[in-house]
């Protein structure tokens, strides 16, 4: 195997280090303060692990129109400086975190949202959090029709649509460019005096309406940015549904799409969402938690320690430990302070793998049997890494037990994953991949282990699977268009 990049655990794009799924984006508006922008920056901070590549805010105010800025980097960077927030009045703002989960890989402005368009009945913005499955032939059709492109994004495709609409207003004219759109979204989106936020008809991302005090409105990907600006949490978007906010009328809600069963992505309990939010009324921190519970049980193991590999695997290792009663130990200490860049990758600095994040416990594991928790499997590489630090401090056995099934499928709904044939699970058995990483025992929780820890107590439905786990089980609730006229072949039916 390759030397493991130095930054495999850091947000960074590289077919190197590419052994943890990307966090697709995150989007957040605010309706009905003073400098909405601020709010909104305040919120796009909490929302950074689900997009550290750049981030952007549009803002209306009444005199000065609309205003944006979109930047590379964090938002703590960007955002935090007055100069640039005194360029984005008005109490209207959206904004948006990002990976390039599709468009041009990498630090492209143009690619980064939110997008903005100018209409016959004003300007809109729009922040788009999922993926769409027929952006190609779309995006031909609208450029064989004469639309210019200025991106790369996906997400560019509902501007263009409704362009192109004849309703009579933005909300109505966003209406009928999402019929035309297939795949996973969660869009906020404002017009000069509207906050707008729908689901696609899966419920596939999240979204969340907030309320602050006064006449506030707040729209956002997860629940832990409302806490940062102190907003109350008062329910999910319906999978499906439409929401028009102002300031005045409040909440306006419908639903301009067939209804169909809700196929929530279930990775977000798994990983993506932060452990502080809740979904669905349920804790992530809970559900990461009793998928320790699960773990255990379905594959106990003889040991000394249970160790997280953090942060992402915490919560499922102290669930593991409760349920088993070997002791939960922080057998590797994460470096809080690794930046992006840091240092030049040298190639003697690149072989120092994951040991400039992580560093081993040594006077905790020498001589220990450790249970090492662990959200995925990606790739692999980094596994093998933490099995190597763990042992070259003297650990006796090693034991990897991982939070979710074998990662197997690609996701087309917005996460950044690799190529089929780059996924560990989907060319090895759980004996080889066992073998590939030489531990002496990997087991991953069951996808109806899975299911119970979310909160169905019969496990998975397979005439009709309550969430998304294409990943896992390889069913995807859209046909992923533009894959399969590129080649990709989906699951047989069985």
């Amino acid at each position: 195997m390759p030397p493991a990049h130095p930054f495999d655990f850091d947000y960074v794009h590289s077919d190197a280090s590419d052994d943890k799924l990307k966090e697709e984006c995150g989007v957040f508006g605010v309706v009905g303060v003073t400098d909405a922008a601020n709010f909104v920056a305040l919120g796009l901070h909490a929302l950074q692990h689900r997009g550290q590549e750049a981030g952007g805010i549009v803002s209306h105010d009444p005199e000065q129109g609309f205003n944006s800025a979109r930047r590379f980097g964090y938002v703590r960077d960007n955002f935090t400086k007055a100069s640039l927030m005194e360029t984005l009045p008005g109490p209207l703002a959206i904004g948006h975190v990002r990976y390039s989960t599709a468009g041009s890989k990498g630090a492209v402005i143009r690619d980064v949202q939110p997008f903005f368009g100018e209409f016959s009945m004003g300007g809109a913005a729009i922040a788009h959090n999922g993926n769409i499955t027929n952006a190609d032939a779309l995006r031909k059709e609208l450029i064989e029709r004469g639309s210019i492109f200025q991106s790369s994004s996906d997400s560019e495709c509902i501007i263009h649509l409704m362009a192109r609409s004849l309703q009579q207003n933005i909300p109505e004219r966003m209406e009928d460019a999402l019929r035309r759109v297939e795949g996973a979204f969660s869009i906020v989106a404002m017009t000069r005096t509207k906050l707008i936020g729908v689901r696609d008809p899966l419920g596939v991302r999240p979204l969340v309406l907030g309320k602050l005090e006064g006449e506030g409105w707040v729209l956002s990907s997860e629940t832990c940015a409302l806490d940062i600006i102190g907003a109350e949490y008062v329910r999910e978007i319906e999978p499906g549904e439409m929401v028009v906010v102002t300031a005045d009328k409040g909440v306006e809600s419908h639903f301009p799409f067939r209804r169909q069963s809700s196929r929530f992505c279930i990775f977000e309990h798994v990983y993506f969402s932060r452990p502080d939010s809740i979904i669905g009324g349920r804790s992530v921190y809970e559900t990461r938690r009793q998928i320790g519970v699960e773990l255990a049980k379905e594959s106990p193991v003889e040991a000394d320690l249970v160790c997280p590999v953090p942060d992402s695997g915490t919560p499922a290792a102290i669930g593991f430990s409760q349920e088993s009663g070997i002791p939960y130990a922080m057998g590797i200490i994460r470096n809080q302070y690794m930046g992006r860049t840091f240092i030049e990758p040298t190639e003697q600095i690149r072989n120092m793998g994951v040991r400039l994040k992580l560093n081993v416990n040594r006077a905790l594991i020498k001589g220990k049997r450790v249970i090492l928790v662990d959200d995925s499997v990606v790739r692999g590489t980094t596994s093998r890494k933490i099995k190597e630090m763990i042992l070259d401090a003297g650990a006796a056995e090693v034991h990897f037990r991982i939070a979710s099934p074998p990662t197997a499928w690609p996701c087309f709904y917005g996460v950044d994953t690799p190529q089929r044939d780059k996924l560990l699970a989907a060319t090895m058995s759980e004996e080889e991949m066992r073998q590939h990483l030489t531990v002496d025992s990997l087991k991953f929780i069951s996808l109806d282990g899975l299911y119970r820890a979310v909160g169905e107590a019969k496990g998975r439905n397979a005439k009709c699977p309550q969430y998304c786990d294409a990943c896992f089980s390889g069913e995807y609730p859209v046909k992923p268009s533009d894959q399969i006229t590129k080649g990709f072949e989906l699951k047989a039916a069985e």
